[in-house]
């Protein structure tokens, strides 16, 4: 990553754990390169959630060649007690349906200064 992602002021409903696992989700054979440029975070950070989620037992990888393929334990329960019973499933369920009404994000190799439509937001309306 040729620079660090653009800083973020306040609160969000997503936490980067979820947008991680949901990053791996949609792809599992992705790059900590892209990501991070999806989610807007740092390599290093991406490295540290990703031991989190391997550590915590929802998420799993196996080496190929040079690359990493990642196995999402759907069946997981979310680990805060008031989201209980809810599983990693159910929360990928509802990300995919937002990421879906989202315009496709750059690649790690694409500008990501590239101007934006006029009234455009990083998050969808609902």
């Amino acid at each position: 990553m040729d620079r660090a992602p653009e800083p973020h002021a306040g609160w969000t409903f997503l936490t980067n754990h979820s947008r991680v696992l949901a990053a791996i989700a949609e792809d599992h054979t992705t790059r900590v390169r892209d990501i991070a440029v999806r989610c807007r975070l740092t390599e290093r950070a991406v490295l540290k959630i990703i031991a989190d989620l391997e550590e915590g037992g929802y998420l799993t990888h196996v080496r190929q060649g040079r690359s990493n393929v990642y196995r999402v334990a759907p069946d997981t329960p979310l680990r805060h007690p008031a989201d209980a019973p809810a599983t990693v499933a159910e929360l990928l369920s509802i990300l995919v349906r937002h990421e879906s009404a989202r315009p496709a994000v750059a690649s790690a190799s694409e500008d990501r200064d590239a101007p934006r439509p006029a009234g455009s937001t990083d998050a969808a309306a609902t």
